[in-house]
């Protein structure tokens, strides 16, 4: 029997990096008291009417130049209803006949090997990027047997990224939105940080065999770590292919993935299709952008959004930075990709490089090798590292002008992660581990072994 082909598609959810909401000015924070950030129209009072926020188009476009999108000069926003008691008005605004951009592609990296020592790109076409609202929280307090609801997260900008199914597995997908989530960052359009809900992933999945038709999909939804992405979308692909392989059926079904036991379970069917009964937002006029030769002579420039203003400032993407860091420092491509990946470590890296004379090949080395590997181990962020990068160039410095050994430096290094606020120096004169560079010196600590030991030397000379 041919063996199985996993199709994999994204939709991520990106909270937009704004002072205020898509469509009124209430402030966004993050664990603000509940309700106290909710305007009248984020609570739908009647006669209330959205105002569009510029720096969340802005955003928007600026993520659609970064991801190779086409931006769309007019697009237009939308009401999708569904009615839920976290979504005040019954309907959602977004953009689901034109959307902001279209037809981009985002470019990955894999790490595979033994030693993940090489590195594969590939690429996932980027279906469209809207805009639309967030809507509220729902908090279910089981104790009481109740549900309360916070809007302060309600009609908060979001910009909605669809990926087509080009990936095949739970890395390919790990990597693809750790790379978005870096280009985010870089653009400041988002910050993306998963654990605050700022960057929600819903993953679409099925198997079929070679030359067949795709398979029945299902949709694991609101997955809030790369980790867990990666571990949900290899359990919902093993799990597909037992239940056909026992001639069982798929369900075209919603899913969540239960991290404590590592598989996704089932939330609710799709089998009906939900009549979101989408029509134009009746209150907003069309979204219209210009371009440096659409721009009209006489308008504001305040009054309008030119395109081609926003990808002249585009800063360097991650992957310029990584050929960047490759370049300038002699360094492996694998390991450039390590740097990025963790949060603080290039400047980490590059500070330092800047304050030692060790080359910077051997210093990535301690870097990758003892830093991430301590950091790892307990749990720690880079910032949160009890070794500083000035602590570390002090104590390499030692090294490289031979002063102790690898072997004692490792163990100074030990030291410091306790950081008892003792520098490198202070530690190898403490326990005595300088290296000895008189000769004359060495001659007698030599002597004064062979003579301590005078019957072991004559039982190896006669042995």
């Amino acid at each position: 029997l041919s063996p199985w082909v996993p199709v994999v598609g994204l939709e991520i959810h990106a909270q937009i990096s704004s002072n205020s909401k898509l469509f009124s000015g209430s402030q966004v924070q993050f664990a603000a008291p509940p309700n106290s950030l909710v305007s009248f129209f984020d609570a739908s009072l009647p006669g209330t009417l959205p105002v569009l926020n510029r720096r969340c188009v802005e955003a928007a476009v600026m993520t659609g130049l970064a991801l190779n999108c086409s931006i769309n000069k007019k697009s237009m926003f939308d009401r999708k209803h569904y009615f839920y008691a976290d979504l005040p008005a019954g309907y959602q605004i977004t953009q689901q006949r034109i959307p902001i951009a279209v037809n981009g592609s985002l470019s990955y990296s894999l790490c595979i090997g033994n030693k993940m020592s090489q590195v594969v790109t590939k690429t996932v076409r980027i279906k469209q990027i809207q805009l639309e609202q967030d809507s509220g929280k729902s908090l279910h307090d089981d104790t009481r047997s109740q549900t309360l609801v916070d809007l302060n997260r309600a009609g908060v900008g979001l910009m909605e990224v669809v990926m087509e199914p080009d990936m095949c597995c739970g890395e390919e997908a790990a990597a693809a939105v750790r790379e978005l989530q870096l280009i985010l960052q870089t653009l400041g359009s988002s910050q993306a940080v998963m654990a605050e809900g700022q960057l929600r992933v819903d993953a679409n999945i099925s198997v079929h065999h070679p030359g067949e038709p795709y398979g029945v999909r299902t949709e694991v939804k609101n997955i809030n770590s790369i980790r867990f992405l990666a571990k949900a979308v290899d359990y919902e692909i093993q799990r597909q292919i037992e239940e056909l392989e026992n001639e069982g059926t798929i369900l075209n079904e919603t899913r969540a993935f239960d991290s404590k036991l590592g598989c996704t379970v089932p939330m609710r069917d799709k089998e009906g299709k939900q009549d979101y009964r989408f029509m134009p937002e009746p209150n907003l006029p069309p979204l219209i952008l210009y371009d440096a030769k659409s721009l009209p002579a006489n308008m504001n420039h305040e009054q309008v959004i030119n395109i081609d203003w926003i990808h002249e400032r585009l800063p360097d993407l991650p992957s310029v930075k990584r050929a960047k860091l490759v370049e300038q420092y002699g360094i492996l491509p694998e390991h450039s990709f390590t740097l990025l990946n963790e949060d603080g470590l290039t400047e980490f890296f590059e500070n330092v490089v800047r304050q030692t004379q060790m080359k910077p090949r051997k210093v990535i080395g301690w870097i990758l090798n003892d830093l991430l590997c301590y950091l790892k181990q307990h749990s720690l962020t880079v910032k949160e590292s009890p070794v500083s990068s000035f602590l570390l160039a002090d104590l390499l410095n030692l090294l490289e002008k031979k002063e102790i050994s690898a072997a004692a430096a490792k163990q100074v290094l030990t030291e410091l992660w306790k950081g008892e606020g003792k520098n490198p120096l202070e530690i190898v004169k403490e326990k005595k581990l300088e290296l000895i560079q008189d000769q004359k010196e060495l001659e007698q600590i030599c002597q004064a072994v062979i003579d301590g030991q005078e019957n072991e030397v004559i039982m190896i000379v006669l042995g």
